[in-house]
């Protein structure tokens, strides 16, 4: 089975990357089922039914999210009405909506979703580790075959539950970061692992953002409102080869695309 998983999509310019990047490469790598990373593909920061439509419409079956996912307000109302659309599994279980969801390829095998968020440096959520594990068991029950979106800023967190998870899920792929990383692996139980997928947005940018607007924050630290850069943008991915059978990783390949 192959999996193909996007990074954060960002605004307009990532999810023009997606149209144009994503159906050439489910043809040519024989792309099974699709999970692209979208806490700030409205506008930049959020996600709207709108948006999730339009990049479902491209040929993504799961969307996942983090700690941007409630920006915009009519997502409290979307996501419980859309279970392919996943907020963090470890926020508190009254929160709307669902942090994982099992679904099948064309060729009907069963594919999981799990999405959780780190705490360092992040929101004080429950901790993902324990949800993970509470999650992946019950993820078990119907398919052996689990991808982990950790959307987390900390590289030594996105590692530890990459060994925490080693054996246990078929991949733990780190979002949030917007930078890819170069350190994609296979772990000795079978797990793929990647700190970061990357972002899928501007190339032109500060993850994502005009540079003059990040430059001047910095220099000044005067609180000011982002806006997504134009120009150059890329689709940034990792493609899964995963035993459908023992739900474990045989190659993880990291991608990305630049279109004018």
């Amino acid at each position: 089975m192959k999996v193909l998983f996007i990074g954060d999509i960002v605004a307009r310019p990532g999810r023009r990357a997606v149209k144009l990047g994503l159906p050439d490469l489910v043809n040519k790598l024989k792309i099974d089922f699709v999970i692209a990373n979208a806490e700030n593909a409205a506008g930049g920061f959020g996600i709207t039914r709108a948006v999730c439509e339009e990049i479902f419409s491209t040929g993504v079956d799961v969307i996942t999210s983090g700690n941007h996912v409630w920006d915009k307000k009519e997502a409290v109302t979307y996501i419980p009405k859309e279970n392919r659309v996943l907020r963090p599994a470890n926020y508190p279980r009254e929160v709307p909506g669902e942090g994982s969801i099992v679904m099948k390829t064309s060729g009907g095998e069963k594919v999981g979703v799990l999405n959780l968020s780190g705490r360092v440096f992040m929101q004080p959520l429950d901790c993902p580790f324990k949800a993970a594990e509470r999650e992946v068991a019950e993820l078990k029950e119907q398919t052996s075959v689990i991808i982990v979106d950790f959307h987390g800023e900390a590289t030594s967190e996105k590692s530890a539950l990459g060994w925490y998870l080693d054996g246990k899920v078929s991949a733990v792929l780190g979002t949030h970061t917007h930078v890819q990383t170069a350190d994609e692996k296979i772990l000795p139980r079978g797990t793929a692992f990647i700190t970061d997928a990357g972002m899928t947005g501007p190339v032109d940018s500060i993850i994502g953002v005009r540079k003059d607007q990040i430059i001047n924050k910095f220099l000044t630290q005067i609180p000011t409102r982002f806006e997504t850069a134009r120009g150059e943008t890329m689709l940034s991915c990792v493609v899964l080869d995963i035993n459908a059978k023992t739900g474990l990783s045989t190659d993880i390949q990291r991608l990305q695309i630049r279109f004018p």
